[in-house]
Protein backbone atom coordinates (compact mmCIF):
# COMPACT_ATOMS: atom_id res chain seq x y z
CA UNK A 1 0.00 0.00 0.00
CA UNK A 2 1.32 3.67 -0.54
CA UNK A 3 1.57 6.37 1.47
CA UNK A 4 -0.64 8.42 -1.16
CA UNK A 5 -4.21 9.11 0.45
CA UNK A 6 -5.71 10.78 -2.83
CA UNK A 7 -5.02 10.50 -6.21
CA UNK A 8 -6.03 13.02 -8.58
CA UNK A 9 -5.52 12.35 -12.36
CA UNK A 10 -6.77 14.01 -15.72
CA UNK A 11 -9.75 15.76 -13.87
CA UNK A 12 -12.10 17.86 -16.83
CA UNK A 13 -15.01 20.34 -15.71
CA UNK A 14 -16.59 22.43 -17.66
CA UNK A 15 -19.38 25.23 -16.64
CA UNK A 16 -21.63 27.24 -19.34
CA UNK A 17 -19.25 29.49 -21.03
CA UNK A 18 -16.29 28.58 -18.91
CA UNK A 19 -13.44 25.49 -18.83
CA UNK A 20 -12.70 25.11 -15.40
CA UNK A 21 -10.37 21.87 -15.23
CA UNK A 22 -8.17 20.69 -17.92
CA UNK A 23 -6.97 17.50 -17.12
CA UNK A 24 -5.91 18.57 -13.47
CA UNK A 25 -4.08 16.40 -11.47
CA UNK A 26 -2.98 16.10 -7.60
CA UNK A 27 -1.98 13.97 -5.02
CA UNK A 28 -2.05 14.27 -1.13
CA UNK A 29 0.37 11.49 1.40
CA UNK A 30 -0.67 10.51 4.36
CA UNK A 31 0.37 12.93 7.28
CA UNK A 32 1.41 15.97 5.08
CA UNK A 33 0.00 19.73 4.67
CA UNK A 34 -0.07 20.03 0.58
CA UNK A 35 -0.81 23.66 -0.40
CA UNK A 36 -3.25 24.51 -3.49
CA UNK A 37 -2.15 27.86 -4.82
CA UNK A 38 -3.26 29.87 -8.21
CA UNK A 39 -5.14 32.96 -8.99
CA UNK A 40 -8.48 33.28 -8.76
CA UNK A 41 -10.35 31.23 -11.23
CA UNK A 42 -7.52 29.16 -11.47
CA UNK A 43 -9.44 25.94 -10.67
CA UNK A 44 -8.20 25.38 -6.82
CA UNK A 45 -11.92 25.62 -5.20
CA UNK A 46 -13.54 23.67 -8.28
CA UNK A 47 -10.40 20.87 -8.29
CA UNK A 48 -11.07 20.50 -4.33
CA UNK A 49 -15.37 20.85 -5.14
CA UNK A 50 -14.66 17.66 -6.82
CA UNK A 51 -13.10 15.47 -4.14
CA UNK A 52 -15.31 16.70 -1.71
CA UNK A 53 -18.33 15.54 -3.67
CA UNK A 54 -20.37 18.68 -4.97
CA UNK A 55 -19.44 19.18 -8.44
CA UNK A 56 -19.47 15.65 -10.39
CA UNK A 57 -16.18 15.53 -12.68
CA UNK A 58 -17.04 15.38 -16.30
CA UNK A 59 -14.28 13.18 -17.07
CA UNK A 60 -10.83 12.02 -14.98
CA UNK A 61 -10.12 9.50 -12.01
CA UNK A 62 -10.09 9.85 -8.08
CA UNK A 63 -8.00 7.37 -6.19
CA UNK A 64 -8.51 6.88 -2.25
CA UNK A 65 -6.14 4.82 -0.35
CA UNK A 66 -5.67 2.69 -4.14
CA UNK A 67 -9.18 2.11 -5.05
CA UNK A 68 -10.78 4.14 -7.36
CA UNK A 69 -13.92 5.82 -6.03
CA UNK A 70 -16.77 7.93 -6.75
CA UNK A 71 -18.10 10.27 -5.28
CA UNK A 72 -21.40 11.77 -6.13
CA UNK A 73 -22.48 14.32 -2.83
CA UNK A 74 -20.53 15.64 -0.16
CA UNK A 75 -22.46 13.07 2.30
CA UNK A 76 -20.78 9.94 0.39
CA UNK A 77 -17.35 12.32 0.40
CA UNK A 78 -17.69 12.44 4.42
CA UNK A 79 -18.58 8.47 4.35
CA UNK A 80 -15.20 8.37 3.24
CA UNK A 81 -13.51 10.26 5.37
CA UNK A 82 -13.09 13.44 3.48
CA UNK A 83 -14.45 16.89 4.47
CA UNK A 84 -13.85 20.48 3.42
CA UNK A 85 -13.87 23.90 5.00
CA UNK A 86 -15.19 26.52 2.24
CA UNK A 87 -14.11 29.78 1.57
CA UNK A 88 -17.47 31.13 2.18
CA UNK A 89 -19.44 30.77 5.04
CA UNK A 90 -21.74 27.59 4.91
CA UNK A 91 -23.67 28.14 8.86
CA UNK A 92 -27.12 28.32 9.14
CA UNK A 93 -27.69 31.64 10.99
CA UNK A 94 -30.96 30.57 12.60
CA UNK A 95 -29.30 27.68 14.34
CA UNK A 96 -27.35 27.85 17.61
CA UNK A 97 -23.41 26.67 17.30
CA UNK A 98 -24.12 23.51 18.69
CA UNK A 99 -26.75 22.68 16.28
CA UNK A 100 -24.63 23.85 13.22
CA UNK A 101 -21.64 21.48 14.31
CA UNK A 102 -23.54 18.35 14.85
CA UNK A 103 -26.69 18.68 12.46
CA UNK A 104 -27.65 15.78 11.11
CA UNK A 105 -25.77 13.92 13.74
CA UNK A 106 -27.37 15.23 16.89
CA UNK A 107 -27.14 12.86 20.24
CA UNK A 108 -30.82 11.59 20.93
CA UNK A 109 -32.33 11.40 24.65
CA UNK A 110 -34.12 8.26 26.03
CA UNK A 111 -36.87 8.89 23.49
CA UNK A 112 -35.41 8.63 20.50
CA UNK A 113 -37.28 11.21 18.19
CA UNK A 114 -35.71 13.56 21.08
CA UNK A 115 -32.77 15.36 21.03
CA UNK A 116 -30.16 16.02 23.77
CA UNK A 117 -29.60 19.23 23.79
CA UNK A 118 -27.31 19.51 27.06
CA UNK A 119 -25.23 16.52 25.81
CA UNK A 120 -25.10 18.27 22.50
CA UNK A 121 -24.11 21.34 24.16
CA UNK A 122 -21.69 19.44 26.01
CA UNK A 123 -19.77 17.77 23.20
CA UNK A 124 -19.67 21.02 21.35
CA UNK A 125 -18.10 22.89 24.49
CA UNK A 126 -14.98 20.43 23.97
CA UNK A 127 -14.54 20.77 20.79
CA UNK A 128 -14.35 24.38 21.11
CA UNK A 129 -12.00 23.57 24.00
CA UNK A 130 -9.48 21.50 22.13
CA UNK A 131 -9.36 24.68 19.21
CA UNK A 132 -8.87 27.30 22.54
CA UNK A 133 -12.28 29.08 21.13
CA UNK A 134 -13.92 31.05 23.53
CA UNK A 135 -17.64 30.82 21.78
CA UNK A 136 -20.79 29.65 23.87
CA UNK A 137 -22.37 26.55 22.27
CA UNK A 138 -26.18 28.14 22.52
CA UNK A 139 -25.13 30.89 20.57
CA UNK A 140 -26.71 31.82 17.25
CA UNK A 141 -24.60 31.99 14.48
CA UNK A 142 -26.00 35.26 13.14
CA UNK A 143 -24.67 37.09 16.09
CA UNK A 144 -20.82 35.95 15.49
CA UNK A 145 -18.68 37.78 12.99
CA UNK A 146 -17.21 36.45 9.88
CA UNK A 147 -14.58 35.46 11.51
CA UNK A 148 -15.73 33.80 14.12
CA UNK A 149 -18.00 32.13 12.04
CA UNK A 150 -15.09 31.15 10.06
CA UNK A 151 -13.68 29.35 13.30
CA UNK A 152 -16.99 27.51 13.60
CA UNK A 153 -16.66 26.28 10.29
CA UNK A 154 -13.39 24.91 11.09
CA UNK A 155 -14.62 23.38 14.07
CA UNK A 156 -17.38 21.51 12.11
CA UNK A 157 -14.83 19.89 9.98
CA UNK A 158 -12.61 18.55 12.74
CA UNK A 159 -15.53 17.27 14.07
CA UNK A 160 -15.50 14.45 11.47
CA UNK A 161 -12.31 13.00 12.61
CA UNK A 162 -11.62 13.15 8.48
CA UNK A 163 -8.42 11.55 7.25
CA UNK A 164 -8.79 14.25 4.11
CA UNK A 165 -9.30 17.95 5.25
CA UNK A 166 -9.93 20.09 2.36
CA UNK A 167 -8.61 23.98 3.87
CA UNK A 168 -10.03 26.73 1.57
CA UNK A 169 -8.83 30.57 2.49
CA UNK A 170 -9.28 29.06 6.41
CA UNK A 171 -7.09 32.18 7.78
CA UNK A 172 -8.46 34.83 5.37
CA UNK A 173 -10.91 36.57 8.27
CA UNK A 174 -8.86 35.47 10.69
CA UNK A 175 -6.56 37.61 13.37
CA UNK A 176 -2.49 37.25 13.86
CA UNK A 177 -3.24 34.84 17.13
CA UNK A 178 -6.30 32.67 15.77
CA UNK A 179 -3.84 31.83 12.66
CA UNK A 180 -1.06 31.01 15.14
CA UNK A 181 -4.32 28.73 16.86
CA UNK A 182 -5.32 27.22 13.51
CA UNK A 183 -1.68 26.05 12.33
CA UNK A 184 -1.75 24.43 15.68
CA UNK A 185 -4.47 22.58 15.43
CA UNK A 186 -3.45 21.67 12.03
CA UNK A 187 0.13 20.07 12.96
CA UNK A 188 -1.42 18.26 15.65
CA UNK A 189 -3.76 16.80 12.81
CA UNK A 190 -0.64 16.03 10.20
CA UNK A 191 0.99 14.40 13.33
CA UNK A 192 -1.72 11.60 13.62
CA UNK A 193 -1.44 11.15 9.78
CA UNK A 194 -4.72 13.18 8.54
CA UNK A 195 -3.73 14.44 4.94
CA UNK A 196 -4.59 18.05 4.59
CA UNK A 197 -4.99 20.43 1.63
CA UNK A 198 -4.49 23.89 2.13
CA UNK A 199 -6.07 26.87 0.08
CA UNK A 200 -4.34 30.18 0.14
CA UNK A 201 -3.43 33.54 -1.47
CA UNK A 202 -1.50 34.73 2.16
CA UNK A 203 1.87 33.03 0.15
CA UNK A 204 3.84 33.82 3.10
CA UNK A 205 2.13 31.10 5.01
CA UNK A 206 3.03 28.16 2.42
CA UNK A 207 6.34 28.03 4.17
CA UNK A 208 5.02 28.01 7.84
CA UNK A 209 2.63 25.41 7.41
CA UNK A 210 2.40 23.31 3.99
CA UNK A 211 5.36 20.28 3.04
CA UNK A 212 4.50 20.67 -0.67
CA UNK A 213 3.01 23.26 -3.15
CA UNK A 214 0.78 22.73 -6.24
CA UNK A 215 0.63 25.44 -8.92
CA UNK A 216 -2.78 25.82 -10.60
CA UNK A 217 -3.36 27.94 -14.19
CA UNK A 218 -6.26 28.10 -16.28
CA UNK A 219 -7.60 24.96 -15.04
CA UNK A 220 -4.02 23.48 -15.43
CA UNK A 221 -1.72 21.78 -13.08
CA UNK A 222 1.04 23.85 -13.62
CA UNK A 223 4.05 21.97 -11.48
CA UNK A 224 4.17 20.59 -7.78
CA UNK A 225 7.35 21.78 -5.63
CA UNK A 226 8.39 21.10 -2.09
CA UNK A 227 7.58 24.11 0.02
CA UNK A 228 11.39 24.81 1.86
CA UNK A 229 12.72 24.84 -1.23
CA UNK A 230 10.54 26.76 -3.32
CA UNK A 231 11.22 30.79 -3.24
CA UNK A 232 7.32 33.01 -3.15
CA UNK A 233 8.84 34.15 -6.66
CA UNK A 234 8.90 31.23 -7.90
CA UNK A 235 5.79 30.73 -7.37
CA UNK A 236 4.51 33.63 -7.73
CA UNK A 237 5.87 33.47 -11.45
CA UNK A 238 4.38 29.83 -11.72
CA UNK A 239 0.61 31.21 -10.65
CA UNK A 240 0.40 34.15 -12.92
CA UNK A 241 2.84 33.18 -16.06
CA UNK A 242 4.58 36.58 -15.29
CA UNK A 243 6.48 38.50 -12.76
CA UNK A 244 4.83 40.75 -10.68
CA UNK A 245 7.14 43.37 -9.26
CA UNK A 246 5.36 44.30 -5.37
CA UNK A 247 5.70 48.77 -5.71
CA UNK A 248 6.38 50.83 -3.15
CA UNK A 249 2.80 52.88 -1.97
CA UNK A 250 1.41 54.41 -4.48
CA UNK A 251 -1.34 56.45 -2.54
CA UNK A 252 -0.91 60.14 -3.54
CA UNK A 253 1.52 62.19 -1.89
CA UNK A 254 -1.30 64.48 -0.06
CA UNK A 255 -4.58 64.47 0.63
CA UNK A 256 -6.63 67.54 0.39
CA UNK A 257 -7.17 69.36 3.86
CA UNK A 258 -10.91 69.44 2.97
CA UNK A 259 -12.73 67.37 5.41
CA UNK A 260 -15.19 64.75 3.40
CA UNK A 261 -16.42 63.12 6.22
CA UNK A 262 -16.90 63.42 10.09
CA UNK A 263 -18.19 61.18 12.68
CA UNK A 264 -18.50 62.78 15.94
CA UNK A 265 -18.91 60.37 19.22
CA UNK A 266 -20.76 57.58 18.03
CA UNK A 267 -21.99 55.26 20.30
CA UNK A 268 -23.43 51.89 20.29
CA UNK A 269 -23.68 49.69 23.16
CA UNK A 270 -20.05 48.21 23.98
CA UNK A 271 -19.38 47.46 20.33
CA UNK A 272 -18.72 51.14 19.52
CA UNK A 273 -17.64 53.39 22.29
CA UNK A 274 -17.51 57.36 21.54
CA UNK A 275 -15.89 57.06 18.52
CA UNK A 276 -14.65 60.57 16.17
CA UNK A 277 -12.92 60.57 13.34
CA UNK A 278 -12.31 62.67 10.04
CA UNK A 279 -11.71 61.42 6.28
CA UNK A 280 -10.33 64.17 3.74
CA UNK A 281 -10.64 64.13 0.33
CA UNK A 282 -8.74 62.04 -1.80
CA UNK A 283 -7.37 60.53 1.54
CA UNK A 284 -7.41 56.48 2.10
CA UNK A 285 -7.95 56.01 6.05
CA UNK A 286 -6.70 52.94 6.74
CA UNK A 287 -8.77 51.21 10.05
CA UNK A 288 -6.84 48.62 12.09
CA UNK A 289 -7.39 46.03 15.21
CA UNK A 290 -7.86 43.00 16.02
CA UNK A 291 -11.08 40.42 15.69
CA UNK A 292 -14.09 42.01 17.55
CA UNK A 293 -11.94 45.75 17.58
CA UNK A 294 -15.44 47.37 16.28
CA UNK A 295 -14.11 48.38 12.74
CA UNK A 296 -17.12 46.48 11.24
CA UNK A 297 -19.42 47.57 13.20
CA UNK A 298 -18.36 51.43 13.02
CA UNK A 299 -18.09 51.12 9.31
CA UNK A 300 -21.96 49.19 9.30
CA UNK A 301 -22.92 52.52 11.35
CA UNK A 302 -21.42 55.00 9.32
CA UNK A 303 -23.59 53.39 5.86
CA UNK A 304 -26.67 53.26 8.30
CA UNK A 305 -26.86 49.12 8.27
CA UNK A 306 -26.99 49.18 12.20
CA UNK A 307 -28.73 51.71 14.16
CA UNK A 308 -26.58 53.67 16.92
CA UNK A 309 -27.29 55.21 20.27
CA UNK A 310 -25.93 58.43 19.53
CA UNK A 311 -23.52 59.68 17.54
CA UNK A 312 -23.23 62.57 14.30
CA UNK A 313 -22.37 62.55 11.08
CA UNK A 314 -20.65 65.61 9.00
CA UNK A 315 -20.83 64.89 4.90
CA UNK A 316 -18.31 67.65 3.60
CA UNK A 317 -19.16 70.14 6.35
CA UNK A 318 -22.64 69.75 6.59
CA UNK A 319 -24.49 67.75 9.58
CA UNK A 320 -26.82 64.95 7.93
CA UNK A 321 -29.16 61.95 9.15
CA UNK A 322 -27.95 58.46 8.18
CA UNK A 323 -30.46 55.78 9.06
CA UNK A 324 -29.94 53.55 6.48
CA UNK A 325 -27.90 52.72 3.94
CA UNK A 326 -30.63 54.76 1.34
CA UNK A 327 -29.78 57.80 3.53
CA UNK A 328 -25.88 56.89 3.11
CA UNK A 329 -26.18 56.70 -0.47
CA UNK A 330 -28.15 59.71 -1.29
CA UNK A 331 -25.24 61.39 0.79
CA UNK A 332 -22.24 59.77 -1.59
CA UNK A 333 -21.22 56.64 0.56
CA UNK A 334 -20.89 53.63 -0.31
CA UNK A 335 -19.96 50.25 1.40
CA UNK A 336 -18.01 46.95 0.46
CA UNK A 337 -18.64 44.42 3.03
CA UNK A 338 -16.28 42.11 3.90
CA UNK A 339 -18.88 38.88 3.67
CA UNK A 340 -19.91 39.83 -0.29
CA UNK A 341 -22.07 37.20 -0.96
CA UNK A 342 -24.53 38.24 1.65
CA UNK A 343 -24.23 41.74 1.71
CA UNK A 344 -23.13 43.33 -1.52
CA UNK A 345 -23.79 41.00 -4.48
CA UNK A 346 -27.61 39.65 -5.74
CA UNK A 347 -26.11 35.87 -6.69
CA UNK A 348 -29.04 34.67 -8.94
CA UNK A 349 -28.84 38.06 -11.30
CA UNK A 350 -26.42 38.51 -14.05
CA UNK A 351 -23.11 40.76 -14.01
CA UNK A 352 -24.30 43.69 -15.65
CA UNK A 353 -27.73 44.00 -13.26
CA UNK A 354 -25.33 43.74 -10.04
CA UNK A 355 -23.20 46.74 -11.36
CA UNK A 356 -26.26 48.32 -12.23
CA UNK A 357 -27.77 48.13 -8.73
CA UNK A 358 -26.80 50.53 -6.52
CA UNK A 359 -27.05 53.70 -9.33
CA UNK A 360 -30.57 51.69 -10.99
CA UNK A 361 -32.09 55.58 -10.69
CA UNK A 362 -29.89 56.67 -13.43
CA UNK A 363 -30.52 54.32 -16.15
CA UNK A 364 -34.19 55.33 -15.80
CA UNK A 365 -36.29 57.33 -18.36
CA UNK A 366 -38.87 59.68 -17.75
CA UNK A 367 -41.81 57.21 -17.91
CA UNK A 368 -40.15 54.90 -15.64
CA UNK A 369 -38.69 52.98 -18.59
CA UNK A 370 -35.09 51.19 -18.47
CA UNK A 371 -31.88 52.38 -20.55
CA UNK A 372 -30.82 48.70 -21.13
CA UNK A 373 -28.41 49.75 -23.78
CA UNK A 374 -26.82 52.21 -21.43
CA UNK A 375 -26.68 49.66 -18.06
CA UNK A 376 -25.01 47.19 -20.47
CA UNK A 377 -22.09 49.87 -21.57
CA UNK A 378 -21.96 50.68 -18.44
CA UNK A 379 -21.06 46.76 -17.39
CA UNK A 380 -18.79 46.44 -20.23
CA UNK A 381 -16.99 49.55 -19.50
CA UNK A 382 -16.93 48.21 -15.61
CA UNK A 383 -15.94 44.70 -16.96
CA UNK A 384 -13.19 46.21 -19.14
CA UNK A 385 -11.89 48.49 -16.64
CA UNK A 386 -11.74 46.21 -13.54
CA UNK A 387 -10.18 43.44 -15.62
CA UNK A 388 -13.21 40.98 -14.14
CA UNK A 389 -12.53 37.61 -15.55
CA UNK A 390 -16.53 36.74 -16.72
CA UNK A 391 -17.53 34.86 -20.32
CA UNK A 392 -19.82 37.93 -20.77
CA UNK A 393 -22.04 40.42 -18.55
CA UNK A 394 -25.17 38.51 -18.80
CA UNK A 395 -22.91 35.60 -16.78
CA UNK A 396 -24.35 34.62 -13.32
CA UNK A 397 -22.28 36.30 -10.42
CA UNK A 398 -22.41 33.09 -8.48
CA UNK A 399 -20.46 31.30 -11.03
CA UNK A 400 -17.60 33.79 -10.85
CA UNK A 401 -14.55 33.34 -8.34
CA UNK A 402 -14.73 35.28 -5.72
CA UNK A 403 -12.10 37.85 -6.53
CA UNK A 404 -14.36 38.57 -9.73
CA UNK A 405 -16.98 39.13 -7.29
CA UNK A 406 -15.27 41.30 -5.60
CA UNK A 407 -14.89 43.65 -8.69
CA UNK A 408 -18.66 43.46 -9.36
CA UNK A 409 -19.19 44.83 -6.46
CA UNK A 410 -16.38 47.52 -6.41
CA UNK A 411 -18.03 47.69 -10.35
CA UNK A 412 -21.86 48.92 -8.74
CA UNK A 413 -20.52 51.14 -6.70
CA UNK A 414 -18.21 53.43 -8.69
CA UNK A 415 -21.74 53.22 -11.39
CA UNK A 416 -23.25 54.84 -8.06
CA UNK A 417 -21.00 58.10 -8.40
CA UNK A 418 -19.85 57.55 -4.64
CA UNK A 419 -17.35 59.97 -3.32
CA UNK A 420 -16.91 58.15 -0.14
CA UNK A 421 -16.02 54.97 0.04
CA UNK A 422 -15.70 52.28 2.58
CA UNK A 423 -13.54 49.12 1.70
CA UNK A 424 -14.25 46.45 4.89
CA UNK A 425 -11.57 43.48 3.64
CA UNK A 426 -11.22 44.54 -0.02
CA UNK A 427 -8.84 41.79 -0.57
CA UNK A 428 -10.13 38.96 1.29
CA UNK A 429 -9.82 35.66 -0.76
CA UNK A 430 -8.16 37.40 -3.35
CA UNK A 431 -4.87 36.24 -5.30
CA UNK A 432 -1.70 38.08 -5.45
CA UNK A 433 -1.91 39.37 -8.83
CA UNK A 434 -6.06 40.94 -8.33
CA UNK A 435 -4.69 42.53 -5.17
CA UNK A 436 -2.35 44.57 -7.03
CA UNK A 437 -4.90 45.17 -9.46
CA UNK A 438 -7.44 46.68 -5.99
CA UNK A 439 -4.18 48.37 -4.62
CA UNK A 440 -3.65 50.10 -8.25
CA UNK A 441 -7.85 50.91 -8.68
CA UNK A 442 -7.64 52.52 -4.55
CA UNK A 443 -4.71 54.35 -5.49
CA UNK A 444 -6.71 55.65 -8.90
CA UNK A 445 -9.60 56.53 -6.67
CA UNK A 446 -7.68 58.51 -4.14
CA UNK A 447 -5.83 60.92 -7.19
CA UNK A 448 -9.82 61.35 -8.56
CA UNK A 449 -10.94 62.78 -5.35
CA UNK A 450 -12.90 60.11 -3.76
CA UNK A 451 -12.13 59.36 0.12
CA UNK A 452 -11.60 55.61 1.15
CA UNK A 453 -11.50 53.40 4.60
CA UNK A 454 -9.84 50.81 4.01
CA UNK A 455 -10.64 48.36 6.58
CA UNK A 456 -7.84 45.36 7.06
CA UNK A 457 -7.03 42.75 8.97
CA UNK A 458 -3.53 42.90 6.89
CA UNK A 459 -1.11 44.72 8.33
CA UNK A 460 1.51 45.01 5.62
CA UNK A 461 -1.72 46.22 3.29
CA UNK A 462 -2.35 48.96 5.76
CA UNK A 463 0.98 50.01 6.15
CA UNK A 464 1.26 50.14 2.08
CA UNK A 465 -2.06 52.16 0.97
CA UNK A 466 -2.95 54.47 3.64
CA UNK A 467 -2.61 58.06 4.73
CA UNK A 468 -3.33 57.52 8.26
CA UNK A 469 -4.44 54.70 10.41
CA UNK A 470 -6.95 54.70 13.20
CA UNK A 471 -6.55 51.69 15.71
CA UNK A 472 -9.34 50.58 17.38
CA UNK A 473 -9.67 47.89 20.68
CA UNK A 474 -13.15 46.95 22.05
CA UNK A 475 -15.12 49.76 20.19
CA UNK A 476 -12.83 52.54 20.35
CA UNK A 477 -10.29 54.37 19.31
CA UNK A 478 -6.65 53.77 20.94
CA UNK A 479 -4.17 55.12 18.53
CA UNK A 480 -4.03 57.37 15.25
CA UNK A 481 -0.43 57.33 12.94
CA UNK A 482 0.54 58.29 10.22
CA UNK A 483 2.07 56.64 7.05
CA UNK A 484 5.50 57.70 8.30
CA UNK A 485 5.20 56.85 11.71
CA UNK A 486 3.51 53.68 11.53
CA UNK A 487 4.76 49.97 12.19
CA UNK A 488 3.49 46.49 12.71
CA UNK A 489 4.60 46.85 15.86
CA UNK A 490 3.39 50.26 16.36
CA UNK A 491 -0.58 48.99 15.18
CA UNK A 492 -0.23 46.16 17.39
CA UNK A 493 0.52 47.77 20.81
CA UNK A 494 -2.38 49.97 20.08
CA UNK A 495 -4.38 46.92 18.89
CA UNK A 496 -4.43 45.62 22.43
CA UNK A 497 -4.71 48.35 24.72
CA UNK A 498 -7.69 50.30 25.27
CA UNK A 499 -9.19 53.94 26.73
CA UNK A 500 -6.24 55.90 25.61
CA UNK A 501 -6.08 57.72 22.22
CA UNK A 502 -2.82 58.75 20.41
CA UNK A 503 -2.51 61.31 17.69
CA UNK A 504 -0.35 61.11 14.69
CA UNK A 505 2.73 62.36 16.43
CA UNK A 506 2.67 58.93 18.82
CA UNK A 507 1.85 61.08 22.25
CA UNK A 508 -1.39 60.55 24.34
CA UNK A 509 -4.19 62.71 24.29
CA UNK A 510 -5.87 61.80 27.58
CA UNK A 511 -4.73 62.22 31.21
CA UNK A 512 -5.82 58.18 31.66
CA UNK A 513 -2.01 57.36 30.20
CA UNK A 514 -1.93 53.70 28.82
CA UNK A 515 -4.10 50.76 30.43
CA UNK A 516 -2.81 47.27 28.64
CA UNK A 517 -5.58 45.34 27.46
CA UNK A 518 -3.86 41.79 28.99
CA UNK A 519 -0.33 42.90 27.52
CA UNK A 520 2.28 43.91 30.50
Amino acid sequence: MSDYLVKMQGIDKSFPGVRALDEARFDLRTGEVHALVGENGAGKSTLMKILSGIYRMDAGQIILKDNEVEIPSPRAAQDLGISMIHQEINLMNHLTLAQNVYIGREPRGVVRFMLDENKLNAQTKELFASMRLNLDPRTKAADLTVAKQQMVEIAKALSFNSQVLIMDEPTAALTEAEIDELFRIIRELRNKGVGIVYISHRLEELKQISDRITVMRDGRTIDTVDAQTCSIDQIISMMVGRTIFEAAPEIPEKPSQDIALEVRNLNRGDVIRDVSFQLKKGEILGFAGLMGAGRTEVARAVFGADPVDSGEFFVNGELVQIKSPKDAVAHGIGYLSEDRKRYGLALGMDVEENIALAGFSKFLGRLGTVNQTAIRDTATHYVDTLQIKTPSVEQRVRNLSGGNQQKVVIGKWLTADTEILIFDEPTRGIDVGAKSEIYHLLNDLAQQGKSIIMISSELPEILRMSHRIVVMCEGRITGELSSADATQEEIMRYATQRRVLVSANGEPTNDQGIEQNGVG
